[in-house]
């Protein structure tokens, strides 16, 4: 029987129990909540309820389920791996593939391949999310880091909470920037009308902060070439900050404007370049690149040409 061991630090000081349990055992708060009321949590040698604060010292002792199969069927789906040992797996994900099954995505996603492809995956981040650490929305390509195992799970799923990952993403924007680079510091909430979409001005809003550099300006299509460097992980957290600044994505039809003819895409123009993150088991700094895909390639092609014509 496996039990864990955690002691509270600063940034889950003065938390509900379910929310620092979700956050330093890389758990959803669900699931936090459900591992609590079935008594397999103690604070300080005490059970406690998940509505508990904790302070900062304090020691959780955590005694998790036996992992549940999967009740997904692996799929035979194929994948672009970048890296892969026995404790995770680095892939290069295609725009249009969702992380994991949700309404209307049933099957073809990332989980289903990587049941496929990792034999011993089982329950590791819970049975329908198996081995998910972090999420890219449908559209995006790009770097994607899994684990294989509970250990590496939880470790990693410390260092996006802890936002210790190098992330660079590249998106072409509509827009002609003011600056050269800028700061989008602008909470994120649910949007107050649409449950599907996110809102600088939605409720119950979380802090989250995006910085974004110029790398290539096409002023004659009023579009620009942006890096961009998430320093939190909030839903839609990119797409949402950048729209909110006047710069939405290129191909976005939910924070921006409809795609017009022309150098345009049937999907938000962002792709995850670039990821950073130390080893579970050997504390060794790594890092992966993704190339732009071809259909980026093109657009930015395209756009340079209108700059040449022009000339």
């Amino acid at each position: 029987m496996t039990v864990l061991h955690f002691i509270i630090g600063e940034a889950q000081a003065d938390q509900r129990i379910d929310s620092a349990l979700a956050a330093v055992a890389g758990i959803t708060r669900s699931q936090a909540r459900r591992w609590i009321d079935a008594d397999r949590v103690r604070v300080n040698d005490r059970g406690c309820r998940a509505s508990q604060s904790v302070r900062m010292g304090d020691a959780l002792e955590v005694t998790p389920p036996e992992l549940a199969k999967s009740a997904l069927e692996p799929e035979a789906i194929d994948l672009e791996i970048l890296y892969e040992d026995e404790f995770l797996i680095v892939i290069d994900k295609p725009a249009g593939m969702v992380v994991h099954p949700a309404p209307g995505h049933s099957s073809g996603t990332l989980v289903h391949a990587l049941l496929h492809h990792c034999d011993n995956l089982g329950g590791i981040g819970g049975v329908e999310r198996p081995g998910i650490v972090h999420r890219l929305d449908r559209g995006t390509s790009g770097v994607l880091v899994a684990a294989k195992c509970d250990e590496a799970h939880r470790h990693l799923a410390q260092q996006f909470h802890d936002h210790t990952i190098d992330r660079v993403y590249r998106a072409v924007v509509r827009g002609t920037p003011g600056a050269d680079e800028g700061r989008v510091d602008r909470s994120i909430g649910r949007h107050p009308k649409d449950r599907k979409r996110m809102s600088v001005r939605g409720a119950a809003p979380r802090e989250a902060q995006t910085v974004w550099r110029v790398t290539r300006r096409f002023p004659t299509s009023q579009r620009a070439a942006l890096d961009i460097f998430p320093e939190t992980g909030r839903t839609h957290q990119i797409r949402v900050h950048l729209a909110s600044i006047g710069l939405p994505i290129v191909g976005d039809v939910v924070y921006g404007r409809s795609p017009a003819r022309g150098a345009e895409l049937d999907r938000p123009a962002l792709h995850a370049a670039i990821l950073g993150f130390v080893h579970p088991r050997s504390g060794k700094s790594m890092r992966f690149e993704a190339p732009l895909p071809a259909d980026l390639t093109t657009l930015l092609a395209s756009l340079e040409r209108l700059e040449e014509n022009r000339q």
